[in-house]
This record gives structure tokens, C-alpha cells and sequence, in this order.
């Protein structure tokens, strides 16, 4: 692997065999390709459409499989993709003093997370699970205050209990503001990926993004394996193209790309504001819900998604 390769972007400068820096045909000055800020909020970006997707893929995995055999399948398939990813590139052993930090990685992103999420969209709609995402990002962000001892600004805060309030007020109203029985998974869920995003953001600042998630699924690859041969021999599985499709998705897509690019985006930018990019998925859930699942397109969503977007606007431009 080339030394630049690393998880945080760096500002591309093309130069001369003068030295000096290269110029158009009028003479000026080639801007630089682009920006680490610029970068990390459009990796941070890609990765939370990527995260959009993986509520509705769950559902239609759940045609196919029961809830613990999709867990366990998804994780299984997400390491073995990693694991390849990690042998090609001749990748080293993370250092020691790491392994703690992608423990925490594997239990909350990818065996936490979609556990949870998935044991309670069997008795919750998508809208209602996306209660779990509009609170996200703020329960990353003050994570990520205790953990890595910044302290972002009054705005910021302001900004972002605003946009989590926003988000949860309008999934609590389409889904009739009520409380089912998957909620405690929700919770549940939601404590544990903050824990995972906050310590997989850190690690990403120490080795790359697709390493850190790579690691982390790789370290979880002996007790999936052994979980998938229990639980589909329990589980009922009847395949159809809906099943495999999500599987595939929740494998490849949300848990080992999705988590690539957003570790990238979060190393670049920083938790706090990578984390309000987070509160546009609710939304974006929603739009999917709608084109893949046939829900009802919620008549208050366009002006949720204003307010959400001013206030991720808000919290990307406030001082740290």
C-alpha cells in the first residue's frame, strides 16, 4: 500500500519539474483538486446515502431470512470482502494498542447496530426506526466531545439539538408517535453505533478509513461464521430476489463500503460535523421507503427536509 493512503484526505498540488506551481494556458494558477474539507464532506455524504438504504434492504432481507441469520450472513459476507481487500493490499496487523478501539468498532457498528435494528424492524416500520438515525447524530457528536475532549461551539450545539429534534419530531409524527415493543432495540441501537462511530472516527485518524471498518470485520469473521451455521439451521430461509438483494446490499453496501467512506469523511472533517451530515437519513430513509417498500410519502417531508438541511448547514460552518 502507498504511504498516501491514509485516512486523512490530503490537498493534491501538481507541480512542475521546476518545482513551481503548475499553471493553464493563461498563466494563473491551478486550483488545488480539492480540499480536505471538501473531500471529507462528500465521502461523509456518500456514506450516509449508503446508510439511507440500509433500513429498506433489511426489510426486504428479512423475506428471505430470519433476523439473526440476515445479521449474521451480512457480517459474514461484509469480513470476507474486507478480509480480501486487506490480503491484496498486503495490509499489516493493526498495532496493539488498537485492538481495544476496533473491539468497540465491531460491537457497535457491526454486530450492535444491525442486530438491534433488524430484531426491531420486525415489529416497527422504517419511519419509525428512522427515530434512531434523527437522534444519531447528536448522540455521536456528544460521544465525541467526552471522548476526544473538544468542545464544539454554542452554535454548533444549538444547531444540532435543533436539526435532532426536527428529525425526531417529524418521524414520531408519521409513525403516530407512538412507543412499540422494538424500541428498546432502537435504543439500544443507538447508544451502541454512537460508541462505534465515535471510536471508529478516532481510529480513522490513525490508520485508513476501509482499514479500521476492514479490521473490525475481520474481527468478528470466527463468530459470524459459527453464528451463520447455527442460525440457518434454525431459521427458516426461503430466497427470492428481494432477500438476496438485500443481503447483498447490507453486506457489501452499508457495512463494508458505506462504513469505508464514512470513516474517511469523519477523519477529514471531524465527528461532530460528519456526524450532522447524519441528520439528512431520516429523510432520505423515508424517499427509499417510498421507491422500494411502497409507503406513503409523508405530505410534511419537504418541509422537515428544509429545516434539516439549514440546520446541517448551520452546524458545518460553526467553529469547533
Amino acid at each position: 500500500m502507498r504511504t498516501q493512503d491514509s485516512a486523512t484526505a490530503l490537498t493534491a498540488i501538481a507541480v512542475t519539474t521546476t518545482g513551481s506551481p503548475r499553471t493553464g494556458s493563461t498563466g494563473t494558477t491551478a486550483p488545488a483538486a480539492s480540499t480536505p474539507r471538501t473531500s471529507g464532506t462528500l465521502l461523509a455524504g456518500l456514506g450516509v446515502i449508503s446508510f439511507s438504504l440500509t433500513f429498506p434492504s433489511t426489510v426486504w432481507g428479512l423475506e428471505s431470512f430470519g433476523p439473526w441469520s440476515l445479521v449474521a450472513v451480512r457480517s459474514t459476507l461484509a469480513a470476507l470482502i474486507a478480509g480480501a481487500f486487506l490480503l491484496a493490499g498486503r495490509v499489516p496487523l493493526p498495532e496493539r494498542r488498537h485492538w481495544a478501539g476496533l473491539a468497540v468498532v465491531a460491537c457497535g457498528v457491526v454486530i450492535g447496530f444491525p442486530l438491534l435494528t433488524t430484531l426491531a424492524l420486525q415489529t416497527s416500520t422504517t419511519s419509525h426506526a428512522a427515530v434512531v438515525v434523527g437522534l444519531l447524530p447528536l448522540t455521536t457528536a456528544s460521544l465525541a466531545a467526552v471522548r476526544t475532549g473538544r468542545r464544539p461551539s454554542r452554535t454548533f450545539w444549538i444547531a444540532a439539538v435543533s436539526g435532532a429534534l426536527v428529525a425526531l419530531g417529524f418521524t414520531l409524527k408519521e409513525s403516530g408517535g407512538t412507543f412499540s415493543t422494538g424500541d428498546l432495540y432502537l435504543f439500544g441501537a443507538l447508544l451502541v453505533c454512537a460508541a462505534g462511530y465515535t471510536e471508529g472516527g478516532r481510529l480513522a485518524a490513525l490508520m485508513p478509513g476501509w482499514q479500521v471498518i476492514g479490521w473490525a470485520l475481520v474481527l468478528c469473521l470466527p463468530l459470524m461464521v459459527a453464528a451463520s451455521a447455527v442460525t440457518l439451521s434454525i431459521e427458516p430461509v426461503h430466497l427470492n430476489a428481494h432477500g438476496v438483494i438485500g443481503l447483498a446490499w447490507v453486506a457489501a453496501g452499508s457495512t463494508f463500503f458505506g462504513l469505508y467512506v464514512w470513516y474517511r469523511g469523519m477523519a477529514a472533517i471531524g465527528i461532530p460535523k460528519a456526524s450532522q451530515l447524519q441528520l439528512a437519513q431520516p429523510l432520505l430513509t423515508l424517499f427509499w421507503s417510498v421507491f422500494l417498500l411502497d409507503e406513503t410519502l409523508p405530505l410534511a417531508a419537504p418541509v422537515a427536509a428544509v429545516a434539516v438541511l439549514v440546520c446541517i448547514a448551520v452546524t458545518q460552518r460553526a467553529k469547533s
